[in-house]
């Protein structure tokens, strides 16, 4: 039987006025919360770090529980003792997102400037201004190197930036299921979930905080989403035209389908548990996200990233971010010269196979990192 293991989330608080984070947008955002967690050991030459970095609706809690919860954190099946992020060997680090509403300043935050939550006064922000914020929690835990940054979707678009921003504390790097930009498509789905949400009666321009909250948008915006994030053979295999609970058509607009259930539900249990405006900065962050920005090309975003070790992962299915993004990732690399493994991995869970895929993840992630440990001890 797997060994359970609890964990609690820790705070730091940095950026205080008037040595706020200068944002990309030239705004200025402090003081700032990061809500983390941590997992295993540190060891004695801060040499074992991993920092990994959730997508758009994750959070600090990437393994392990909560006491009292009844589920683990979003990554659990591959964070911990044994796991592809081996948490006997490494020191795990996972934090929420500024912008985000799992403990880390974001829009619901209290504006210290009003004494009420910000609402649309949080100023936009971009997958930058994200690394820059995990930067200072980096440097608060004494890491002045660190093994390896990995994360999945929005989580890759992150350790991208990590491995520009930052290229000498970088050691490896695992971008997985992500793309160094939105294209079109991608773009217009996160504009629908917006649009879904500023629609609602209720979002009232984004001040709802004490009222009642645009949980009708939220729900339709998480609805569009999780089609995104499955393929259509997942959505076959796993309901078809099956009807639920009848044996047949209503013939009304009620609930006939098992499909149109699962959204329903979906959309429903993510308004118990994420933040209507987050929805709108994060998508607008990822929307705003392209690598190349400032330096003319993808080659030349990575001209300094040479000394970093990369992992890139894919998957056959995903059409969110398909394949051919993460090879042009691969491609930018392999012209700067840079140590870059790819691998695609056969799957039929779409998108969220990063996060159901572990046995073939873990068999090549745990070899990669073992790799890159085993070249600095």
């Amino acid at each position: 039987m797997e060994e359970v293991f609890y964990v609690e989330t820790q705070y730091y608080t940095f950026a205080h006025p008037p040595d706020e984070l200068v944002l990309e947008s030239g705004e200025k955002l402090g003081p700032i919360t990061l809500a983390y967690e941590t997992y295993g050991e540190l060891d004695k030459g801060k040499k074992n770090a991993i920092l990994i970095l959730h997508a758009l609706s994750g959070d600090a809690h990437v393994a392990g529980y909560h006491k009292g919860d009844r589920k683990p954190g979003w990554w659990d099946n591959m964070v911990g003792p044994g796991k592809a992020f081996d948490t006997n060997k490494y020191f795990v680090i996972c934090s929420n997102v500024i912008g985000g509403c799992k403990g880390s300043t974001g829009p619901s935050s209290i504006n210290p400037a009003t004494g009420k939550p910000y609402g649309l006064e949080f100023p936009v922000i971009t997958i930058k201004d994200m690394v820059n914020a995990q930067k200072y929690l980096i440097d608060y835990l004494g890491i002045e190197k660190i093994l390896c940054i990995a994360g999945g979707s929005m989580g890759g678009m992150q350790v991208l930036q990590w491995t520009v921003s930052y290229p000498q504390l970088v050691r490896s790097a695992i971008p997985i299921a992500t793309a160094s930009k939105n294209r079109a498509m991608q773009i217009a789905f996160n504009e629908v979930g917006r649009q879904a949400i500023m629609s609602d009666p209720n979002w009232n321009k984004g001040d709802y905080y004490g009222k009642s909250h645009p949980d009708t948008g939220l729900a339709i915006a998480r609805m569009v989403g999780h089609i995104t994030y499955l393929s259509e053979v997942s959505m076959e295999q796993k309901f078809g035209r099956r009807l639920r609970q009848k044996e047949r058509y209503g013939y009304d607009f009620s609930v006939d389908f098992e499909v149109e259930s699962y959204l329903h539900h979906q959309g429903l249990s993510f308004t118990q548990r994420f933040d209507a405006n987050s929805y709108l900065y994060i998508t607008k962050a990822i929307d705003y996200f392209d690598l190349a920005n400032g330096y003319g090309s993808l080659f030349e975003a990575f001209s300094n990233s040479g000394d970093t070790k990369f992992l890139v992962i894919s998957f056959t299915s995903d059409w969110l971010y398909p394949p051919v993004q993460s090879k042009e990732i691969v491609r930018a690399l392999e012209a700067n010269g840079i140590d870059v493994t790819y691998r695609e991995i056969e799957s039929n869970y779409g998108h969220d196979a990063f996060l159901l895929e572990e046995d073939e993840q873990t068999r090549i992630i745990s070899s990669f990192l073992e790799h890159v440990y085993r070249g600095i001890r």
